[in-house]
């Protein structure tokens, strides 16, 4: 009878990911910038739909073509993308 008292609380955590082909929609709220070695990863910060992190707004790397309100389907909703650093140059301002 200890074996059902496991599987349920191993469940409850492996709820917060997403099993399989199931995917949590986010909508794209703001785009933060570019980044990746080249340009080609845009950091953009979005709000989740459904799941259990509904509503919680993260920061995320987004590879290709994206704009603002458009919906992307997240398979995970606990790690979030690091912040973007500022560059300033010379002569730029804080």
């Amino acid at each position: 009878m200890a074996k059902p008292q496991q599987q349920s609380q191993e469940s409850k955590k492996m709820s917060l990911v997403a099993e399989g082909n199931e995917a949590f929609p986010a909508i794209v709220e703001e785009m933060i910038g570019r980044t990746g070695k080249f340009g080609e990863v845009t950091q953009v910060k979005c709000r989740i739909l459904q799941g259990p992190d509904r509503g919680k707004t993260m920061r995320r790397n987004v590879k290709g073509p994206i704009r603002i309100k458009d919906v992307l389907m997240l398979r995970e909703t606990q790690i979030e993308a690091r912040r973007l650093k500022t560059k300033i140059g010379r002569g730029g301002f804080a």
